[in-house]
């Protein structure tokens, strides 16, 4: 019967496994062409995509610079702010492109300790005096848009504390999501802002997704059918939050919308900060065949991006800050960076020249490119930063292939980059994780860990209640495996199960947790909130739950599921000294190692605490039943397993006792 049972817990185990790598397989397959069920629009616009003649024309040229996440902070790393004016003097003047995006978190909006959040007017106004003190505006179109600690402990769009109404450059024009053009020769661009952030905005840290209402959904449709009507050619779109973090109160999804206009050629954002490290290139192809791309912040890691539309493709550079020359290869494209869908590849193919754009700031002495190992070249300067090549692309007709370009400025500082490139059409492969991130919906993938833990936490204690009572119907035997450390465990959770008073609170705490409250206080200053796992009420405001669901799954995770298992050894050892009464009571130094590590648990929790009172309050933190009154159920759970009448394991004694019963006293 064991093996039976166990067989077939095991083909559901590899039955699911191979649902869900299919489903994620699927999620983040990038091979548009092949892979994705192309609309007969997207179908008739591919066939239509205009063809350029790519020569050594400066012509069909458009480049532009894009900031994010910048964190300006009145208590953290002055330098942000001055290497922030250095961007905006020396980088944007060497550049001196027609556009600069700066994609949100132009504040930091923490306090000193870093836990509590509001907006600060002094961070608001040293940005607002770096654009002014460099007289930005006179020098390129300065495009930024809000991210989530622009919008910390704001209740309204036009509450006095949103100082990005005043204090930023577009927002003093546009209080959201908004559109601007301008045309660069022969071509027109559209530049459309996408504003996420909640309304209200909770203080930190649920307030880490985004959200499009059904109003915002229609306006950036609204702004690509206005682009479409003005003829102009190509949209360039950005926000703060990845797709992966925007929620839609619609039944359009902001994918849906910047992938069906054939004109959007890229959405870039920031929010991630390259998650702490681990993803510092997270970009991917969206199925609807455009490039999203995250930046690097600017707060840590001081990046910028240069990206350029040259004769109809899309190229870019991410940039660590100080570092000259800068160079952007547009032609021949990076191989993975090709959008089938946007992009027309004949225009490569047939194209006579290699191009360059090389930026410093001071003049280029020198610019010299190489494919595979053949001989260096040397580029001629056309104009401003164009530097062009003669080539003939007969030679690299198939397969991936490698060109290098060197650029050195009268400074002798030198820069050499590498780029892979294809012109049949051969593709690389983004990395998992960055697909995983960009691709993904964070509120589904937030819900999955919360239900795992959740299953887990109260799924294993049932079962092993459940298997104790067939026993005792003789319907089964107990559980027995080859691995010790598996037996000993499951002896544990087993008598666990069987003692209602510990039994029924830890499956109904986390139970509770998916239904009722976590919490009641100032989600926002001055204003009484309502946390559920499921959402927010904030007055007569709700938004949906998203970022809850990570933070519920951290507490089951880091809290009850090693309390679970601390309980669990504690009536185990109870157990076994009724079995085996010990020779003697235990020492002082016994009883403290017992229970160290509850102590430690405990000891964490109240950090929580605190924490969290630094974020919400003493209101919220006293009516907290997800972290503060969990402190409470742990010390009376471990109270009872020491205290508990030896009877309360009589029934566990039925199954694991070595003669079928305890002497018990009650």
């Amino acid at each position: 019967m064991r093996i039976t049972m166990s067989t077939i817990v095991f083909l559901i185990f590899i039955l699911m496994l191979s649902i869900l790598v299919a489903k994620v397989t699927n999620l983040i397959a990038t091979d548009v062409q092949y892979t994705h069920a192309i609309s007969e629009h997207q179908k008739l616009s591919t066939i239509d995509q205009k063809k350029y003649n790519i020569g050594d024309s400066s012509e069909h040229l458009m480049w532009f610079l894009q900031i994010s996440d910048i964190h300006i902070s009145i208590f953290k790393d002055p330098s942000r702010i001055s290497e922030f004016k250095e961007f905006c003097e020396i980088t944007v003047n060497a550049i001196n492109p027609p556009v600069v995006l700066a994609s949100g978190d132009l504040t930091d909006a923490k306090t000193q300790d870093a836990m509590g959040s509001r907006q600060f007017l002094a961070e608001w106004k040293h940005y607002k005096k770096v654009l002014d003190e460099s007289k930005i505006v006179n020098k390129t179109v300065w495009l930024d848009v809000r991210g989530n600690h622009d919008n910390f402990n704001i209740l309204t769009i036009k509450s006095p504390e949103n100082y990005f109404l005043n204090y930023s450059i577009q927002g003093q024009k546009h209080t959201r999501s908004y559109m601007h053009e301008i045309s660069v020769g022969s071509e027109k661009f559209s530049f459309i802002a996408i504003d996420a952030c909640l309304e209200p905005g909770p203080r930190r840290p649920f307030n880490f997704v985004g959200q499009l209402t059904e109003e915002e959904i229609k306006k950036l449709n609204h702004f690509a059918k206005k682009s479409r009507s003005h003829n102009n050619d190509y949209i360039i779109w950005f926000g703060h939050y990845p797709t992966s973090c925007i929620l839609s109160q619609y039944e359009e999804t902001v994918r849906d919308v910047i992938g069906k206009y054939n004109e959007g050629m890229v959405y870039l954002c920031g929010h991630y900060h390259t998650l702490g490290g681990i993803s510092p290139q997270m970009y991917t192809l969206q199925h609807m065949g455009f490039l999203e791309l995250e930046l690097a912040d600017w707060k840590d890691n001081r990046m910028y991006r240069l990206a350029a539309i040259d004769h109809g493709h899309f190229s870019f550079i991410d940039i660590k800050h100080g570092e000259w020359p800068v160079i952007l290869i547009t032609n021949p494209k990076h191989a993975l960076y090709t959008m089938p869908l946007k992009e027309n590849s004949q225009s490569v193919i047939k194209s006579t020249h290699i191009r360059i754009l090389v930026f410093s700031t001071v003049p280029i002495t020198s610019v010299v490119a190489q494919i595979n190992d053949e001989t260096w070249i040397k580029c001629v300067h056309i104009k401003g930063p164009l530097y062009v090549a003669e080539w003939d692309t007969s030679s690299y007709q198939t397969g991936i292939h490698y060109i290098r370009v060197k650029a050195v400025d009268l400074n002798n500082n030198e820069k050499m980059t590498t780029q892979p490139f294809a012109l049949d059409g051969s593709r690389l492969s983004f990395g998992v994780l960055p697909r995983i991130l960009l691709m993904s919906d964070a509120t589904t993938i937030f819900g999955v860990f919360f239900g795992v833990i959740l299953f887990i936490n109260v799924g294993i204690l049932c079962t092993f209640r459940i298997c104790h009572k067939l026993c005792e119907m003789k319907k089964m035997r107990r559980i027995h495996t080859g691995v010790r450390v598996i037996n000993c465990s499951i002896r544990k959770l087993w008598i666990l199960s069987t003692i209602d008073r510990m039994f029924y609170p830890l499956i109904l705490y986390p139970i509770y947790l998916t239904f009722g409250p976590w919490a009641i206080g100032e989600v926002i200053e001055n204003h009484i909130g309502i946390i559920f796992a499921w959402g927010m009420f904030i007055g007569k405001s709700y938004l949906p739950g998203s970022f809850t669901y990570a933070y519920g799954f951290f507490q089951l995770f880091s809290f009850h599921v090693p309390l679970i298992i601390l309980l669990a050894h504690r009536v185990d050892k109870r157990f076994q000294a009724i079995e085996k009464p010990p020779r003697r009571a235990p020492r002082y130094l016994q009883l403290f190692w017992r229970n160290l590590p509850f102590a430690l648990l405990i000891s964490m929790q109240m950090i929580m605490i605190y924490f969290f009172w630094l974020a919400y309050g003493t209101l919220a933190t006293v009516l907290c039943p997800l972290r503060t009154w969990s402190v409470f159920l742990a010390l009376i759970l471990w109270h009872q397993a020491h205290v508990m009448p030896d009877g309360c394991l009589r029934s566990a004694a039925f199954v694991w006792s070595a003669s079928g019963q305890l002497s018990m006293t009650e």
